[in-house]
């Protein structure tokens, strides 16, 4: 049942990012569980309804590039994106190896640059490589921006979406991210500009932040290890353990809207039961609407 102004969205992507998982397991600065924290993430994500076409990770998979660091994060979201039907797409980030990251997740000899494109449901979700072999700044090379032209030279029926690790755009609340900055990004705008590119994903930044970048909204969402303090006090950067979470993005034929989702679900204050959703679809539309916005209403006691 419709209950607004809009219909269902075509697609649902869920945006994931930064799980930074280590070889053994072990804890991520003698503190922060990767791995549960990975656990915790897809726990919440099976609760979002309707469940995501596809699954996107923008890099920073494993924070060493150890080969069990992949292993254990293909064992743990493999089955799941499997269990609710979802497409995987794997980004590189500056913590990844290309070696290693091809070699667990494709079963892949090819260590070159790991850009793919991906096929859902009429939607193209490309996944670009703007690693840096032995370094954290970011860069695409002009093979790859040629490359990225000739696949969006053909549009998709529903459009584009890029998956990077290193945002484009400004980063006023974390000047010491600029320093590892995605480079040249005049040259992604001129190949971009113009095509059915609909939106950026990327990550890279452990907080949250929207952006435009060549007349494309740009959405990084937070990491799901620990995240940076955007207002510290007396720090250049403060890497915090709260705040994680992922982002939902919900396509429409003219719009994506994105929505932040925390891992963790706080003190609930006031609730309305599931149960309603069911009598809801019992009644007509003009009383579903009368019971949800009316002051009087019981609903809203």
């Amino acid at each position: 049942m419709q209950l607004g102004q809009y219909a269902a969205p075509r697609h649902v992507v869920a945006h994931l990012s930064d799980p930074h998982l280590i070889g053994g397991g072990a804890l991520h600065y003698g503190v922060i569980d990767n791995d549960a924290n990975l656990h915790r993430t897809l726990d919440r994500l099976a609760a979002v309804q309707p469940a995501p076409h596809a699954i996107v990770f923008t890099g920073d998979l494993a924070d060493r590039a150890e080969p069990d660091a992949y292993d254990r994060l293909r064992s743990i979201v493999e089955p799941f994106a499997a269990r609710i039907g979802a497409t995987l797409v794997w980004t590189m980030g500056n913590h990844d190896e290309r070696a290693p990251f091809a070699k667990a997740l494709f079963d892949s000899d090819d260590a070159g640059c790991q850009d793919r494109v991906h096929e859902v449901d009429g939607l193209r979700i490309v996944a670009l490589d703007t690693s840096v072999p032995g370094y954290h700044h970011g860069e695409l090379l002009p093979e790859q921006l040629a490359w990225l032209a000739d696949v969006l030279a053909t549009p998709a029926e529903h459009g584009t979406l890029l998956a990077m690790h290193h945002p484009p755009l400004p980063l006023p609340m974390i000047r010491a991210a600029e320093l590892i900055e995605l480079h040249d990004q005049q040259a992604l705008a001129d190949v971009i500009t113009g095509t059915d590119v609909r939106g950026i994903l990327a990550g890279h930044l452990h907080l949250p932040t929207w952006s435009t970048f060549a007349g494309v909204p740009v959405s990084v969402t937070a990491a799901s290890c620990y995240t940076i303090d955007p207002a510290p006090v007396d720090r250049f950067v403060s890497g915090v353990d709260a705040g994680q979470g992922f982002t939902m993005v919900h396509t429409y034929d003219d719009r994506l809207v994105h929505t932040q989702v925390l891992l963790e679900r706080g003190t609930e204050v006031s609730h309305v039961g599931s149960d309603i959703a069911e009598a809801l679809e019992g009644v007509p539309l003009e009383q579903a609407r009368e019971l949800a916005s009316s002051k009087t209403s019981p609903f809203n006691d």
